[in-house]
């Protein structure tokens, strides 16, 4: 357990130990299955952890040149790549990092191919392909709503997939279980079972949240056994980003002033929600704060949990705590390590949270603190 005390604020930081539980459910998996089981940068990218990782996990997903280089680099692999669109002057880098690489429509396969091919077909191609179906109830995150610009569907391939395409692709599940991926699963089958048996691989993408405590993990191992009697010539992946590290470690931070209008009192952070845990806008959701009460409990003091930049809309509320709140007391955000970290922004020039490790030896690493030439250099 992490002794907050020791602990700089702002601060994000993992446990070696929760992640290190994590990791060894993901293998459990992949080696009961024969599934390869990569992890996506978008969701996880903090690579100084990546050592421990790459005990467990070998491979990586990449949907920027950036992310490809970092696998390459990092993750000590090759990475599995899928942007929306490439072009002529990234499609190069893409290749030099990448071992597998899917395209989202029949149009940049045609035009990118030429290149794979001049390189010796190292790469293995891939076409993202759109059931028309998700479980995914947030706009947002629904890669297959009406007019959805990822993927192609049935009626677009022809009977024989074009002529160095040897991989499907599909990313339609969001913190999903594995009764949704069947679900998915039974659609996907009955669309592209013909070209299922032509091709080589399948990447089920992400979506697969695995580590969550009433996650039913039998169900997808025989979900899974099952798609490979099915399918036996198929190479299966998956691309989970936040079941990597879900539930892996938190946000610090600290309250700086308390102000109050109209009844309401807010306790204002040395963090922000627009610039280090944009989700909770977005999505939006409402986080777990350690010690404090998820909903108003009467009687008890309650707090709106301000933003330190000029959003207006820069909180979050409302959260009872059995004490009232004072300056310099910490607020703990939880389960703040998947996708919040990857999202940040330098928006109003924030200080940016440290990132660091907490390890299985009680002992704190501090991978990066931020300071003013981190903010700088990104302007110009």
């Amino acid at each position: 357990m992490i002794e907050i005390h020791k602990v700089p604020s702002p601060c994000f930081v993992m446990e070696e130990e929760l992640l290190r539980k994590n990791l060894s459910l993901i293998k459990l998996v992949k080696d009961r299955t024969g599934v390869n089981i990569i992890l996506a940068f978008k969701a996880f990218a903090m690579w100084k952890s990546f050592p421990i990782i790459r005990e467990y996990i070998p491979y990586s997903t990449a949907s920027s040149v950036f992310e490809a280089q970092l696998a390459y680099e990092e993750m000590k692999s090759p990475a599995h790549t899928f942007s929306p669109a490439y072009t002529n002057e990234n499609f190069p880098t893409f290749l030099k990092y990448s071992n597998h690489i899917t395209f989202n429509s029949l149009t940049q396969f045609e035009r990118f191919y030429p290149q794979v091919e001049s390189d010796g077909n190292k790469v293995s191609c891939g076409i993202r392909i759109n059931p028309e179906y998700s479980e995914v109830e947030t706009d947002l995150y629904n890669p297959c709503a009406p007019g959805s610009r990822f993927g192609v569907t049935p009626e677009v391939l022809g009977d024989q997939l074009p002529e160095g395409v040897e991989g499907l692709h599909f990313h339609t599940l969001c913190e999903s279980s594995s009764y949704d991926l069947e679900k998915t699963l039974n659609v996907v089958i009955a669309k592209f079972d013909k070209w299922l048996k032509q091709a080589k691989w399948l990447n089920m993408g992400g979506g697969h949240l695995m580590t969550r405590d009433d996650y039913d993990v039998e169900h997808l191992v025989k979900l899974l056994l099952a798609l490979k009697e099915k399918y036996p010539h198929l190479e299966i992946i998956m691309e989970p980003g936040s079941a990597f590290a879900w539930q892996t470690g938190v946000l610090v931070s600290t309250v700086i002033d308390v102000v109050e209008n109209q009844g309401i009192k807010t306790a204002i952070l040395d963090v922000s929600f627009a610039c280090h845990m944009p989700d909770c806008l977005e999505m939006p959701y409402k986080p777990k704060i350690r010690g404090a009460y998820h909903d108003p409990v009467h009687g008890k003091p309650t707090y709106r949990m301000g933003g330190n930049s000029c959003l207006s809309g820069d909180f979050m509320g409302d959260w009872s705590f059995d004490e009232p709140l004072a300056i310099g007391d910490k607020i703990i955000f939880e389960d703040m390590i998947h996708y919040t970290i990857v999202k940040t922004t330098m928006f109003n020039g924030i200080s940016h949270p440290a990132l660091a490790l907490w390890h299985q030896d009680n002992r704190l690493e501090i991978y990066k603190e931020f300071d003013y030439t981190d903010y700088k250099n990104r302007m110009s």
